[in-house]
């Protein structure tokens, strides 16, 4: 049986299968904080404090500020950095908390607005990666399967993933019917992970970021 996964989580399994055994399984590894993953922390805390509680936007972060304006304009409640846990009970995807026993899968939601009276709901997720080039929508799925799951009444949702440097926005709608298909939509990956934990078998992909792994004990790695 797999260990509760996440999006994050199953990148980086197809990152390197070494790599997700070391972080993941054992745990023998931590991934460091780089500039890059601070520079992001720090604009999803902005965005969230100004959402939430009015607090100004820092100076270095106020290329968003049109953009949060906008969103903090919607109507509904307004849930920031929600964390989401999905469990599967006798075969059905269940809500439960993020760190339930037998939670399936976890997310966090950076945005979530809930217009229960609309049956309606909006989703965002900040992307401070250069552009949308390799924009992957199946993040948003999960989310919105997980959303449907723990918000019944909510019937359709308008996601986005907002990638806020280059100020472009990949759009998605999602339907509560489809909900099953979205927590669905990760299972080749699964199954290749589910093969993976059977067998013991944990081949490490050689690559560009090889450089940037924690894993100083593989062949591959090439720090310094």
């Amino acid at each position: 049986m797999i260990p509760a996964w996440s999006y994050s989580s199953i990148k980086t399994f197809e990152q390197c299968p070494k790599k997700y055994y070391h972080l993941k399984i054992v745990k023998d590894v931590k991934d460091a904080d780089s500039t890059a993953t601070i520079y992001g922390k720090e604009l999803h805390k902005a965005s969230e404090d100004y959402i939430k509680e009015d607090t100004p936007i820092p100076q270095k972060f106020s290329f968003i500020a049109p953009t949060l304006e906008a969103l903090k304009r919607i109507e509904g409640t307004k849930h920031c950095e929600i964390k989401l846990g999905v469990a599967k009970r006798d075969g059905k995807f269940t809500p439960c908390d993020f760190f339930a026993k037998d939670v399936w899968w976890r997310g966090i939601a950076d945005l979530l607005i809930i217009n229960e009276e609309k049956q309606q709901a909006y989703l965002v997720d900040y992307k401070t990666s250069k552009n949308a080039k390799y924009a992957d929508t199946k993040q948003l799925d999960l989310l919105a399967g997980a959303v449907f799951t723990h918000f019944p009444k909510v019937m359709e949702i308008k996601s986005a993933l907002l990638f806020v440097v280059s100020n472009e926005m990949v759009k998605k709608d999602h339907e509560h019917i489809m909900r099953s298909s979205y927590m669905n939509i990760m299972e080749p990956e699964l199954i290749r992970l589910e093969a993976a934990m059977k067998n013991d078998v944990w081949n490490a992909n050689a690559g560009p970021l090889c450089k940037f792994c924690p894993v100083s004990t593989c062949a591959h790695n090439r720090k310094g």
